[in-house]
C-alpha cells in the first residue's frame, strides 16, 4: 500500500519490487560487480578461478570484507553513541580463539562452534559494557584497554598454552572440508561477502530503528535524551552487545581463512586499525569504514609490495594526506559536500513561477 494523491493505492509486487530497486540502484551494481569479480580477475590473468593470481587476490579480498565488518562494527560505538573504545580487538580476537578452540580442542561443529561464538561474545560484550560505561571519556577507553590488554597477557601466558598456544598462537584450527579456503577459496570469498553485505544492512535497519535513533541523541545531547526518560547506559550497552557480537563473528571468519589466531588479534594495533578505517571512511556512515577498510587494506599491500621495509613510513604520509584531504572522511566529506552542491542545483534548475519569482 502507497499513499498516491490523497488515497491508499495498493501497489503489485513488480511495482513494489520497483520502488526497493531505484533507490538502491548504486548498491546493486556494485554488489553485482564484487559477485562476478573472481571471474573477471581470472579473465585478466587468464587463469582459472581457482589458481594463481585470481586465488592470491580472493583472499586478499576476503581480507578487506572481514576487516570492513570489523570497522563497522567499531562505527556502531564511536559513530553512533559517541563511545571511543580502545578494547575492540578483544571481540575480534575473542571471536577468533572462541571458534578456534570450539573446533580444536572441543570438536564441535561449525554451525555450533559460530553459534556459542555468538553467545560468548554476547556475554563478553556485555560484562565490557557494564564495566566500562559506568565511567566517561577517557577513562573508558581506559577501562577497555585495560580490559583487552589482560586478554592479550592472557593468551601469551604459558599456563595456557594447551588451548591458546602462548606466544605462538593458536595454530591449525581444523576447518570442514566444505568451507576450507585452502579447496575452496572461491567458495570462502562468497560467504566472507555475503556475511559483509548482511552485517551492512543488519547494521543499517540497527541505525534506522528507534534504538538508532537514541543512540544518535544520546551522542548529540545527553542531557535532553535523559528528560525524555532514555536512560543512557541500557541503550549505550544494547550498542556495545551488538558492536561487540559483529566484531566476533569478523573474528571467527578471519581464524577460519588463516587456520590460526594469534596474540596479535588482541592487540592495541588490531583496535587502532578499527579507528584509523573508521576515521578515513568516515565516522558515523556505516559505509565509510567499509570503504576506509577496504582502502587502507589494499593501500597497504601495495605499498608493501612495491617499497619494501620503508612501506610503514609512506603509508603514514598516506593516512596523513586522507585525513587531511577528507577531514570528515571519505564518505562524510562527499555527503557534506554533496548535501551544499544539492540546494543550489535544485534552485537553479527549478522552473520559474508564473509570476516571474
Amino acid at each position: 500500500m502507497e499513499r498516491i494523491g490523497g488515497r491508499w493505492m495498493s501497489l503489485s509486487p513488480l511495482q513494489a519490487l520497483r520502488r526497493w530497486i531505484q533507490p538502491h540502484i548504486g548498491w546493486l551494481i556494485g554488489l553485482g560487480i564484487l559477485v562476478g569479480l573472481p571471474f573477471m580477475l581470472s579473465g585478466v590473468f587468464r587463469e582459472p578461478v581457482e589458481s594463481g593470481w585470481p586465488r592470491f587476490l580472493q583472499g586478499l579480498l576476503i581480507r578487506v570484507y572481514l576487516m570492513a565488518v570489523y570497522a563497522l562494527s567499531y562505527d556502531l560505538l564511536i559513530g553512533y553513541t559517541g563511545v571511543l573504545s580502545f578494547g575492540h580487538a578483544l571481540f575480534f580476537g575473542g571471536g577468533a580463539y572462541a571458534t578456534g578452540i570450539l573446533l580444536k580442542h572441543l570438536h564441535a561443529s561449525l554451525p555450533i562452534a559460530l553459534l556459542s561464538t555468538v553467545l560468548l561474545a554476547v556475554v563478553l560484550s556485555g560484562i565490557v559494557g557494564v564495566l566500562s560505561l559506568r565511567v566517561r571519556g577517557v577513562y573508558l577507553a581506559m577501562v577497555t584497554l585495560a580490559l583487552a590488554q589482560a586478554a592479550f597477557i592472557l593468551s601469551e601466558a604459558p599456563d595456557f598454552r594447551q588451548y591458546t598456544g602462548a606466544e605462538d598462537g593458536l595454530q591449525g584450527i581444523p576447518v570442514p572440508a566444505w568451507l576450507d579456503p585452502a579447496v575452496h577459496r572461491l567458495r570462502f570469498y562468497y560467504v566472507a561477502l555475503f556475511f559483509m553485505v548482511g552485517a551492512y544492512f543488519l547494521a543499517r535497519r540497527l541505525v534506522d530503528s528507534p534504538t538508532g535513533r537514541v543512540w544518535v541523541a544520546l551522542r548529540e545531547n545527553e542531557e535532553r535524551a535523559v528528560a525524555l526518560g532514555y536512560s543512557p547506559f541500557v541503550f549505550r550497552l544494547l550498542a556495545f552487545v551488538f558492536s561487540g557480537t559483529l566484531a566476533a563473528l569478523a573474528g571467527s571468519l578471519n581464524a577460519l581463512l588463516n587456520k590460526n589466531a594469534t596474540p596479535s588479534l588482541l592487540s592495541v594495533n588490531t583496535t587502532i586499525q578499527a579507528l584509523l578505517m573508521t576515521l578515513v571512511g568516515g565516522v558515523g556512515t556505516l559505509s565509510g569504514p567499509m570503504f576506509g577498510a577496504a582502502l587502507l587494506e589494499l593501500v597497504g599491500y601495495l605499498f608493501n609490495r612495491m617499497f619494501g621495509p620503508i612501506w610503514f613510513l609512506l603509508f603514514g604520509l598516506f593516512y596523513v594526506i586522507i585525513v587531511l584531504s577528507f577531514p570528515q572522511g571519505l564518505v562524510g566529506t562527499w555527503r557534506q559536500r554533496w548535501s551544499l552542491h544539492r540546494p543550489f542545483t535544485h534552485r537553479n534548475l527549478r522552473a520559474p513561477s508564473p509570476r516571474g519569482g
